[in-house]
């Protein structure tokens, strides 16, 4: 088959691109900002049918769908909370008369949900149980509803990729975040399980668990960051001695998305510059 009989069939590998989407739509969730945007960007630059952004922060969400159809590929801003189940069956309705059924899901939301700030401060057992849920909601909930809403569409289709964004906090443990990390743990409990329920229908579930990643700035402003005595001691414990980037997050979301991943599924791959090495 040619290059062009490839091109034309919509849904096959068609520029020999190892990552290649095969022209599937995607719904990024969180991509508002930071490792979210980069990779609905990146999703974007290899063959997907269309791109759905996601972000609590509607002006953002459309910032960033501005940026992909200014690449040429279609895309549509789906603004809502990920602990809102109907909002999500509404955003699914909207993204399938736009771009068509969504069959990349990227959960990428998470810390601690809208406006809410990520930050150790106390022992489980001093904490005030109304905390709880805000961890739980993104972190765990929001995961089983997306997966809920989308799950379908890659059934019918018998194609599918979910990728889902934890951290080492649920893998090795976080004081003072406890709620955050078990949110975070049941995450990964829950891909490996769903993984062997959608094997075969063709879809794929793996996770990506993040240590401390760089929010995007300016370089002069990460030269002040990385210079700082609290960098240095928390990167003193990092193999590759910096933090996450954006563009590592995308690049392996993108892989764990394309064909070349076909045959992985169930896997949590740490992306933590050796942080806390797999056992």
């Amino acid at each position: 088959m040619s290059g062009a009989e490839q091109a034309s069939t919509g849904g096959q590998r068609s520029s020999g691109d190892l990552l290649d989407l095969g022209g599937q739509v995607a719904l990024v969730t969180g991509a508002g900002q930071n490792a979210g945007r980069a990779t609905a960007l990146e999703l974007a630059r290899h063959n997907a049918g269309g791109v759905a952004v996601n972000d609590f922060v509607a002006e953002r969400a459309e910032a960033v769908a501005a940026e992909i159809e200014a690449m040429g590929v279609p895309a549509i801003a789906v603004p809502f909370d990920v602990g809102d189940l109907d909002a999500i069956k509404a955003a699914d309705a909207a993204i399938k008369a736009k771009l068509g059924p969504a069959t990349i899901l990227v959960n990428n939301a998470g810390m601690a949900g809208p406006g809410g700030s990520l930050r150790p401060s106390l022992n489980f057992w001093e904490e005030d149980p109304s905390n709880w849920e805000r961890y739980l909601r993104t972190n765990l909930y929001g995961v089983y509803n997306c997966c809920y809403a989308f799950i379908p569409n890659m059934v019918e289709a018998r194609r599918g990729r979910i990728v889902t964004i934890v951290s080492d906090s649920g893998r090795t443990g976080e004081p003072k975040l406890a709620v955050y990390a078990s949110a975070k743990a049941g995450a990964q409990g829950f891909v490996r399980s769903i993984a062997k329920e959608l094997g075969r229908y063709n879809v794929t579930c793996n996770a990506i668990s993040l240590s401390s990643l760089m929010p995007d700035m300016p370089e002069e402003k990460l030269a002040e960051v990385m210079a700082s005595d609290h960098a240095k001691a928390q990167l003193s414990r990092y193999t590759i001695r910096r933090y996450g980037k954006s563009a590592d997050v995308a690049a392996l979301v993108t892989f764990l998305c394309s064909q070349a991943s076909e045959w992985i599924t169930g896997q949590t791959y740490p992306l933590n510059g050796g942080y806390a090495p797999s056992m």
